[in-house]
């Protein structure tokens, strides 16, 4: 059952004989990937979000806002995180749905246009992957020797 947790909550573990880096340097790392060219945010959180660090990310053209907290547990050398979702793809609240829990998903927009010969197509004209953001995190979380467990609650 090991494994098939493992697989459903996203958890990773760091490659063996990597050194775990102690937990400043983890949360160095993580702070690190903020930048310009990164559509989310790492921070540190609130009181009362109960982690240590959060990252941010929303894309209203797709109306999707994910939030990832993180607690570091340094005597295991884990990061435990918490993945959530909320998206609102209407005017309307009828459609707004939330997620929690490891649940990679890719949104798209679609356009249609003509080709030169005069025919119509499906064009893709945004795309977004959660991944986008969650690959990043935990791997600076793994380069640093220290497991990824996805978790349902902090």
């Amino acid at each position: 059952m090991g494994r098939l947790w493992d697989k459903l909550t996203g958890t990773k573990r760091p490659d063996s004989g990597l050194a775990p880096l102690p937990s400043t340097e983890v949360r160095a790392a993580l702070l690190a990937l903020n930048g310009p060219d990164v559509s989310y945010r790492v921070r540190n959180a609130l009181p009362s979000e109960k982690a240590d660090l959060v990252a941010e990310c929303r894309v209203p053209r797709v109306g999707v806002t994910l939030k990832t907290q993180m607690r570091l547990i340094p005597e295991k050398h884990e990061v435990r995180f918490l993945d959530e979702r909320w998206e609102n793809r209407s005017s309307g609240n009828a459609n707004e749905q939330y997620g929690r829990g490891h649940a990679p998903a890719v949104f798209r927009q679609w356009e249609t246009k003509e080709d030169p010969d005069g025919r119509r197509r499906r064009v893709e004209a945004f795309r977004f992957d959660t991944r986008e953001m969650t690959d990043p995190l935990r791997n600076a979380v793994l380069d640093a020797g220290w497991t990824c467990r996805g978790v349902l609650k902090l």
